[in-house]
């Protein structure tokens, strides 16, 4: 099952840099960098404020726990936003892509 891994980052050169090796890592087929958002949140206590950028990540199922453990290791966050959400249909060539491109060996 392909899956919309949506993910936030502290700077558009932060985004872009996870963005990349998650690509070339095959653990994900593509990677949307997007405009900045403002965030408003609660952490440790406190109201927070900050501008942050959103990026998708489009991947298969049996990816997600390497992406995840991936952008942990890159991330500045303590605790880096990491939501997939399933995709329940999509094209048929572009959902083949995604797993090709997530599954060279294939």
């Amino acid at each position: 099952m392909a899956l919309l891994v949506y993910m936030t980052a502290a700077s558009a050169d932060e985004a872009e840099r996870i963005a990349g090796d998650l690509v070339e890592s095959r653990l994900a087929a593509c990677v949307n960098v997007m405009a900045p958002i403002r965030s408003v949140y609660s952490w440790k206590g406190e109201l927070c404020r900050s501008e942050e950028i959103p990026f998708i990540a489009k991947t298969d199922d049996d990816r997600f726990e390497a992406l995840a453990a991936r952008v942990r290791a890159l991330h500045s966050y303590e605790t880096p936003c990491i939501v997939a959400l399933p995709v329940a249909r999509g094209d048929a060539d572009f959902l083949a892509w995604i797993t090709e491109s997530t599954h060279p060996e294939e």
